[in-house]
């Protein structure tokens, strides 16, 4: 068998072997294991259907038809692959169970199919393809899989949304937990399928196989970036995100606490107020009571002790340090202040930069940025970031003016 390397299968070539590789070394990386082992499979599975494009173009079919209906096409594993990836990511506790076979339904008949026809004689596969596969199978194929793609994105990024909710009320430092890498490549697979879409137009209507078809190759090349930065996703062992469990919690008020305003006096009286919300809906919810005894042990435990000066502060460790249950917590946070944990805690960080702006004795011994470690923050990023959202100013701006 002879192969013409053109560019086109060098390139397929190139990047069937990368995706193997990355595959193989999310498999075996330590942290993030099982996100890491359904990403391996995913990349594995698109790989082999990548291995399709290959064949054709450098005309393995043509020289040997047997090669058809080889056992390489998993497709309908793209979507639940990727769900279960975001999934398992978010949550560190989550193991799969007997309930999530159902997603994989459609692509083990798929393969059954496939490794049947492996195993016929070259007469049954070719009638096969002249009255079944190319009128029929291939078509619920092909725009099937678009359709799975497109329905379990979808679910993806829903359940990032949530996600980043989840993270502002129950982490102080988020940077590296957002994913917003993820949010980002999920996207740009959305906007790939958007060519998956012109080819099926193009098969259905206009009877146009492989003359403008790309989405293949676009979809390799995608998804072999979310490996490479997979590899490099901080550890989520502490992240337990269960969205079927999650607690509705009340809308947050639109505006910032500013710690300087005591705690104790904010939360009590919180019940009695009137919550600013966003839709007239909300506002017709009952005010709900804040416990002043919880509200005050979350105050000392901030105020007093200054748990916001660790720089990887969580609300289970404030749970855990102050004797309340997590959810108490978020309720007493989320209801007295209308503000997410993380809103919180920075806020306490900002106002530890303020004060110690104005002491000429930090200002003189520390540099800005030596301050704002020392008052909890942990990355020059995060902490442009937040004291912005908090002062409406760069931290440097703010210096100046002191």
């Amino acid at each position: 068998m002879q192969i013409a390397f053109t560019p086109l299968v060098v390139l397929l070539w190139a990047v069937v072997a990368q995706a193997l590789f990355a595959a193989a070394l999310l498999w075996t990386a330590p942290l993030n294991r099982l996100p890491n082992r359904f990403l391996a499979l995913l990349m594995l599975a698109i790989a082999l259907w990548l291995l399709d494009a290959f064949f054709r173009a450098a005309n393995v079919y043509g020289q040997n038809p047997n090669w058809y209906f080889a056992p390489i096409y998993y497709s309908f594993a793209f979507g639940p692959l990727l769900y279960l990836y975001v999934q398992s990511l978010v949550n560190h506790g989550f193991r799969l169970r007997l309930r999530h076979g159902w997603h994989f339904g459609p692509v083990v008949l798929q393969a059954a199919l496939y490794w049947w026809l492996r195993f016929q004689p070259y007469e049954t596969r070719n009638w096969f393809w002249q009255t079944v596969h190319q009128p029929y199978t291939y078509r619920i194929e092909f725009v099937g899989t678009w359709v799975s793609l497109m329905v379990y994105l979808g679910l993806s990024l829903q359940l990032l949304r949530r996600y980043g909710r989840y993270l502002n009320d129950n982490f102080s430092e988020t940077s590296q937990l957002r994913l917003r890498w993820l949010r980002a490549l999920l996207l740009v697979l959305a906007a790939v399928s958007a060519q998956w879409l012109l080819e099926v137009v193009l098969r259905e209507f206009f009877g146009l196989y492989y003359r403008y078809d790309y989405s293949t190759e676009l979809l390799g090349g995608v998804v072999l970036l979310i490996g490479v930065v997979g590899l490099r996703q901080a550890n989520m062992a502490a992240v337990h995100f269960e969205p079927e469990t999650e607690t509705l919690l009340p809308e947050p008020v639109a505006k910032f606490y500013q710690p300087e305003e005591s705690l104790a006096l904010a939360l009590p009286n919180a019940a009695a107020q009137t919550p600013l919300v966003a839709n007239a809906a909300l506002a017709t919810r009952p005010a709900q009571a804040v416990d002043a005894a919880v509200a005050e042990r979350i105050r000392h435990a901030l105020e007093v002790e200054r748990l916001y000066l660790n720089p990887t502060l969580t609300l289970a460790e404030l749970a855990a340090h102050t004797g309340l249950a997590p959810r108490l917590i978020s309720f007493t946070v989320n209801t007295g202040l209308g503000q997410s944990f993380n809103d919180l805690v920075n806020g306490y960080r900002v106002s530890e930069v303020k004060r110690r702006l104005a002491n000429t004795d930090d200002a003189a011994r520390l540099t800005l940025l030596g301050i704002a470690f020392e008052s909890g923050f942990n990355s020059k990023t995060t902490f442009n970031r937040i004291f912005r959202q908090f002062t409406g100013m760069a931290p440097r701006e703010y210096a100046r003016l002191q």
